[in-house]
């Protein structure tokens, strides 16, 4: 694995697999939010999105750890990899609002400089919303790359996956 992709619902734990992953197999790690947000939550918008990942995709190796989906096909065509933490939906709701609770005000380390933690009503809708609408989208996009995919139903799927990570 020298260019792995990681994806999922919001709260599904992408940026903490992301660490482990990134660290065990010696690949940088990118944060896809890290990327698009600018601080006081200013969006980059696509097209400065676009620039800065083309320059992180084109590199030999990485981890590239977020959703995002107008740039999912530019991620699949280069990476060997895919990791979809494909959870059940209350599982990822409850880890996003202990996430809000915990870090409440101050910035996560694999989020942009600027952007402290907080609770924001309209995304709470987009990941309530996440089977009907992003869901489809995603599915959507792997078609294709399937071959790429070790789609993980469960921490634990993802905890038995892991120990079978080679370094």
């Amino acid at each position: 694995m020298q260019r792995v992709m990681i994806i999922g619902p919001c709260g599904a734990g992408k940026s903490t697999v992301s660490h482990q992953l990134a660290d065990k197999l010696g690949v940088p790690l990118v944060h896809m939010d890290q990327l698009n947000w600018q601080p006081g939550w200013v969006d980059a918008g696509n097209h400065r999105l676009g620039g800065l990942l083309a320059v992180e995709v084109a590199k030999e190796r990485w981890l590239i750890e977020g959703n995002y989906g107008s740039t999912l096909p530019m991620r699949l065509d280069r990476a060997d990899t895919v990791v979809y933490l494909d959870y059940p939906l209350p599982l990822c709701l409850w880890r996003l609002m202990k996430r809000i609770i915990t870090s409440y005000g101050r910035t996560r380390p694999d989020m942009a400089e600027g952007c402290p933690e907080r609770f924001d009503a309209k995304f709470l809708l987009y990941v309530m919303g996440w089977n009907r609408g992003p869901r489809q989208r995603t599915e959507q996009s792997l078609r294709g790359h399937e071959h790429k995919v070790v789609r993980l139903k469960s921490p634990r799927s993802l905890a038995e996956w892991l120990a079978t990570v080679n370094s």
